[in-house]
């Protein structure tokens, strides 16, 4: 019986996305609207419904990085196409879309053909937008970085040194070495360095918050949005703050360090193994934020990772998960949360509390 009724539910899941599809395609068929109310009094496709409604809140609410630097360039870009037809394209966001009653804003005057040549031309800004959403910090990155990775994808490179840097899934680093100092930026994600020592030319890797400083080492660097992550596999490491902290700690092996968001900073010790554990495909968790996790595992996967309870989102992990099948690891942090995974496309996976 128990199975009987996930298959149920796990069929109105289904059916309420297929439903917001239909309904944002269709939002002025009576049939449609009709067809969608009866479904929906049913009390599992009730709570199918609020649940893919959150989830699309969720997903809406997304704020893209580094919006601050394309932002302008798109507005530029919309500012200069705002005629169509000798007509004005009206200013400020498009009407919100409300499915259970039609549209938030009234309809314009114009013709059925001038109102297919503006919303082509706005469907046109739109693309433009989501490809600036998705794209944007990709090619940020890439016009700054020597060295980069994708998705899932793990990179060592060598330097002219003849130390190694490897980086982690969606890094990049530039690197600049002169005759006084060798100098890596970590433009973003997590790189694990193998320092060949010089002690002529210090080796120094420099993030948004932290500088590192090391001599014949083994070590990782980790710049998130809200915090920075140092550990230490072999040797010595300096970490100056040059962010919110602006401290100076001293690290050694199996030491970690994380400078979180306002100044603060989290030592830590920790197996030798754990120190970069991503480069044998692992993911180690000991009562980290749900949230904290998946963030992680999002850089395994090639789509969207969405959690639509924020209690659940707060709720401390503990494992060790594999990286080469990033859906099992997160059906199997679901699990321990006794929450639930629906993959709405293979690019979509929406975590919910059970």
């Amino acid at each position: 019986m128990k199975g009987d009724r996930m298959s149920v539910r796990e069929k109105a899941s289904r059916d309420a996305s297929l439903w917001m599809i239909r309904l944002q395609e269709n939002p002025e068929d009576a049939g449609v609207r009709r067809r969608f109310e009866s479904w929906l009094r049913d009390s599992v496709n009730a709570a199918a419904w609020a649940e893919t409604e959150r989830m699309s809140e969720a997903i809406g609410e997304a704020e893209p990085r580094h919006a601050d630097r394309w932002e302008p360039f798109l507005a530029a870009r919309a500012r200069s196409d705002e005629t169509v037809d000798g007509e004005g394209i009206a200013r400020g966001p498009l009407p919100r879309r409300d499915i259970r009653g039609g549209t938030t804003a009234g309809r314009g005057p114009f013709t059925r053909r001038k109102r297919r040549v503006k919303l082509h031309h706005v469907g046109a800004v739109a693309a433009f937008s989501i490809f600036l959403v998705v794209l944007g910090p990709y090619l940020l990155r890439a016009m700054q970085a020597d060295y980069m990775t994708g998705t899932a994808e793990l990179r060592t490179i060598s330097l002219e040194d003849d130390s190694t840097v490897t980086l982690a899934p969606d890094s990049a680093v530039s690197v600049s070495f002169t005759k006084d100092e060798r100098l890596v930026h970590l433009l973003a994600g997590e790189a694990f360095f193998e320092v060949n020592p010089d002690s002529q030319r210090p080796f120094r890797v420099a993030g948004d918050d932290v500088r590192v400083t090391a001599v014949g080492t083994s070590f990782s660097v980790r710049q998130g949005d809200d915090q920075a992550g140092v550990g230490v596999a072999q040797g010595v490491v300096r970490v100056n703050g040059i962010g919110a902290w602006q401290g100076t700690e001293t690290l050694t092996i199996g030491e970690t360090m994380l400078v979180v968001d306002g100044g603060g900073i989290v030592r830590a010790k920790v197996p030798v193994s754990q120190i970069a554990a991503w480069r044998h495909h692992q993911l180690i968790a000991e009562d980290q934020p749900l949230e904290e996790v998946v963030g992680y595992l999002r850089h395994y996967f090639a789509g969207a990772i969405i959690v639509t309870s924020e209690e659940l989102v707060r709720q401390p992990v503990t494992g060790v998960f594999t990286l080469d099948d990033p859906v099992r690891a997160l059906r199997g942090i679901a699990r321990s949360q006794h929450a639930r995974v629906r993959q709405i496309t293979p690019w979509l996976l929406v975590m919910s509390a059970s």
